[in-house]
């Protein structure tokens, strides 16, 4: 019996493929983007709440802090999406993500009581190269970005390509300075 040694950082080397079961790939991107919503959340001292029906939107991510000055506890709300059709580490200073209208007029709609960021993970093709387990951590691969659309324009017939920044990592420290923004009464 041969025991797998930690690679150097403490990650277990790669082993055989298990097999995995027949959810469709997509209905998994679903999973994977919440679990990574809600690791960056408890990070954040944030709670979630998932309205029901959905309607479009998501999550209700909220955040309580002394300094805020509009309220004790502000909420936003988040569009999550996923996809592989992006390489994860895209190049240059953005990246483009195509949405349906309907969908876009929900997220750019100004002005609003509750603010809406859209929040969108690349991730790799093979689910098998979506996570790597060690002794100290668990590395979900790859990465969210985070957009506050409000006030785009539609520009497609159907469908409307936006730009994501790739300077706006989807972590608990922007999760924090979102919220910061939006409790002194700004946007996200």
């Amino acid at each position: 019996m041969t025991i797998a040694q930690p690679e150097p950082g403490g990650l277990l080397p790669q082993r055989t493929i298990p097999q995995r079961g027949g959810l469709a790939t997509t209905a998994c991107m679903e999973t994977l983007q919440v679990g990574y919503l809600h690791a960056i959340a408890a990070a954040s001292g944030c709670s979630l709440a998932q309205p029901f029906p959905d309607n479009g939107i998501d999550w209700h991510v909220s955040h309580g802090a002394p300094g805020h000055t509009v309220d004790d506890e502000v909420t936003i709300k988040v569009q999550l999406k996923c996809t592989y059709q992006t390489a994860p580490r895209p190049p240059g200073p953005t990246f483009a993500f195509t949405l349906d209208n309907d969908h876009l007029a929900k997220l750019a709609r100004t002005p609003v009581s509750v603010h809406k960021i859209l929040v969108v993970m690349l991730v790799p093709r093979r689910p098998e190269d979506w996570l790597r387990a060690g002794h100290d951590r668990l590395e979900l691969r790859h990465c969210c970005y985070w957009i506050n659309l409000a006030g785009h324009k539609i520009s497609g017939r159907r469908r409307t390509t936006v730009r994501i920044p790739t300077t706006r990592i989807f972590d608990d420290r922007a999760l924090c300075e979102i919220m910061t923004r939006v409790g002194a009464g700004g946007r996200p």
